[in-house]
């Protein structure tokens, strides 16, 4: 299924409430009134910790945001509001030559990577993802890559890994064999970048 944009929600939870706020998400993403397709739903296990991460595709920026509406209208939004401290909501848009996200097997490690850009610093970004981004993925794929719709200019991007050694020997070997980063990518971004270590919940169609 072709998603037009999606939406990455972190839900920041009690403590040991994971895999019931999980089930919640599930049956959430599931209710005759939601939009979209659960795609992902992962918590995090290195970086920030007790948070809950959710992917949802849209097949337009329109049915996001009625979904969006749907969510903060809820008393109780993913089904989770006895067990959330905070919650994050935000649209991002495909970088455009990227294919879908579909559900399969491809951890269980997932890095969520987002760097914030320079003014004026997308266009520059997408068009040097474009030319390294074949060469990139030939060591190792990538789930997607997207920008955001609203708030600070950034990119995100998540990167499935069968191990963490894997996913370091993947890096190394990008770098040494120079097809990553993308040739003048780095000039446009900001020093203000996170990443975190993910891994999938019993609900989440990415494994």
């Amino acid at each position: 299924m072709s998603h037009a944009v999606y939406e990455l929600a972190t839900l920041t939870l009690r403590l040991g409430t994971t895999p019931t706020a999980a089930t919640a998400v599930e049956a959430w993403s599931r209710d005759p009134e939601a939009a979209g397709t659960l795609l992902g739903c992962w918590f995090s296990d290195i970086g920030a910790l007790n948070e809950l991460v959710v992917l949802r595709g849209f097949a337009s920026e329109a049915e996001m945001s009625r979904e969006r509406r749907r969510t903060l209208m809820a008393a109780n939004p993913f089904g989770c509001a006895d067990f959330l401290t905070r919650m994050d909501l935000a649209g991002y848009a495909p970088f455009p030559w990227m294919a879908p996200v579909e559900p399969g097997s491809f951890g269980p490690i997932y890095e969520i990577r987002s760097y914030e850009l320079k003014t004026g610093g997308l266009q520059p970004t997408l068009a040097a993802w474009e030319k390294a981004l074949p060469e990139r993925t030939r060591i190792s794929p990538c789930t997607i890559a997207m920008y955001a719709l609203e708030g600070t200019p950034r990119i995100t991007h998540i990167w499935p890994a069968a191990s963490l050694n894997e996913r370091s020997k993947a890096r190394a070997d990008a770098v040494s064999q120079g097809v990553w980063p993308p040739v003048g990518g780095p000039a446009w971004l900001m020093p203000q970048m996170k990443s975190g270590i993910y891994l999938p919940t019993a609900v989440s169609p990415l494994k």
